[in-house]
């Protein structure tokens, strides 16, 4: 029988209830520190607070405070907001954050047992100059017994014992693809062939990225059925470029939620979507026979998307974003389908 595996065992893949594909409740982003316009830089220095709220909300990842999400401030915010998300009936949350991020995977476990939310972890490697010197030189070969390690046996934390990883990701690049984050997509096909797991990739910035990951992750073995795009609603603007992807056959995830900045200050060129265009693009897509392929989720990284920090939290797709698509003549069924049935037969493998 099909399993999920999540921090605290596997369970019946039905049990997921509402799940959110790509989130983070703990993570070091201070490595993608962007300068802010020199007059507004002493609004972004320090702690985050009511005052300078404005400011960071303009430029996010300005503020040293805002991207250090894994201070004791943050747990307690984070342990809050899945609170919440539980109240409001969410059942999962799939844990993101790979070998770069500084996963935490102790904080999940606490995180799952406090509120009774399901919560997946995954291996893999972020983007290349984000790893660790030990990492950088790995093989293939090399990467592939990791994260078959981290999935079958698990990682061993101190007071805890072993906890096993449920899919493989965020896998990330940037565009070029590094050749570190090409054998990285390599071992990650490679290993999806043998163990039937769920990944999930993060492109680079540019249009093209999806398409060149999906191909080499084709070319290793994996399949297109148990992959997961993550980021398309920062990544491919043009509605028929976006259909083209799809033609593909991987998962389309939507799962900036919540960010309505339109300055995107990790790509400059481009303009951050809104909500409203995101779902706009979804019901398209689900007009076009695409529902069965469709993931939601809020990439939640930095304090000041948190409700304690003036953010909307974990519970916004399913309180916020999916009444206004009802609105626009989504079905319960096709509800269902994206948030509870889409991610458990992509996270589903057998052990």
């Amino acid at each position: 029988m099909p399993i999920v595996q999540t921090v605290l065992g596997p369970i019946d893949p039905n049990l997921l209830g509402r799940t959110l594909t790509h989130e983070h409740i703990a993570l070091d982003f201070e490595g993608f520190h962007c300068d802010p316009p020199e007059d507004f830089k002493p609004f972004l220095e320090g702690k985050l607070r009511m005052e300078n709220l404005g400011f960071v909300r303009q430029y996010p990842y300005s503020s040293r405070d805002n991207t250090r999400f894994y201070d004791e401030e943050t747990r307690v915010a984070v342990l809050k907001d899945i609170e919440l998300y539980k109240k409001f009936g969410g059942g999962t949350i799939v844990e993101n954050s790979s070998h770069g991020l500084k996963r935490n995977m102790e904080f999940m476990v606490e995180a799952s047992k406090k509120t009774g939310v399901h919560i997946v972890a995954g291996t893999g490697h972020y983007v290349h100059d984000l790893q660790e010197k030990d990492h950088v030189g790995m093989t293939v070969e090399q990467m592939t017994d990791l994260y078959s390690k981290e999935i079958i046996t698990g990682v061993e934390l101190e007071g805890v014992g072993m906890v096993k990883c449920g899919f493989i990701g965020e896998v990330g690049s940037v565009y070029p693809i590094h050749d570190f984050e090409k054998r990285a997509i390599k071992a990650t096909g490679e290993i999806q062939e043998v163990l039937g797991c769920g990944v999930s990739f993060h492109p680079g910035r540019d249009a093209e990225a999806p398409f060149e990951i999906v191909r080499l992750y084709l070319e290793a073995g994996g399949k297109a059925s148990k992959c997961v795009m993550s980021h398309l609603d920062r990544t491919i603007f043009d509605i028929d470029q976006l259909l083209e992807f799809a033609k593909m056959g991987t998962y389309i995830q939507y799962d900036l939620f919540g960010t309505e900045c339109s300055l995107y200050q990790l790509n400059l060129t481009v303009d951050m979507p809104s909500d409203a265009q995101r779902i706009n693009n979804l019901m398209r897509l689900i007009d076009e026979g695409y529902v069965d392929k469709i993931l939601m989720s809020h990439d939640l990284h930095t304090k000041h998307r948190l409700t304690s920090f003036g953010g909307h939290g974990y519970h916004h797709v399913h309180m916020n974003i999916l009444p206004r698509m009802f609105a626009k003549g989504l079905s319960v069924e096709q509800v269902e389908q994206m948030t509870v049935t889409n991610p458990a037969k992509w996270l589903e493998f057998n052990i």
